[in-house]
């Protein structure tokens, strides 16, 4: 990771607005209720070197947040307001990541 730097939060909000101009419906009006002004949450195992974790959505024990070590979106369920309880690597767009939260917020199945 020698050459990995944290990613500004200017670049992480052109993510957010390219992704905001893409959703429309149900799913707009989902991120419009879940989003967050972009902070950082801590992770035990791979956030202490950037300070951190972008987290730009909650719903429920679940937040939506930007792993800038892998370069996409995860979602992750938090205990403690702050602290993220898994790290993912996935390498999801924005969009993508909100229609699996609205799946698992929404969804029939427990």
């Amino acid at each position: 990771m020698t050459d990995w730097t944290p990613i500004p939060l200017t670049e992480l909000y052109d993510h957010i607005n390219k992704t905001e101009n893409e959703l429309n419906g149900e799913l707009l009006n989902f991120w419009n209720l879940i989003k967050v002004e972009p902070k950082k949450w801590s992770e035990k195992e791979y956030g202490n070197e950037g300070g951190g974790f972008w987290v730009v959505a909650i719903c429920g024990v679940r937040v939506i947040w930007f792993n800038d070590i892998e370069e996409g979106f995860n979602i992750s369920t938090y205990t403690t307001f702050g602290e993220l309880d898994e790290y993912y690597s996935n390498q999801d767009e924005l969009s993508v990541a909100v229609l699996r939260l609205f799946e698992i917020c929404y969804s029939s199945n427990p």
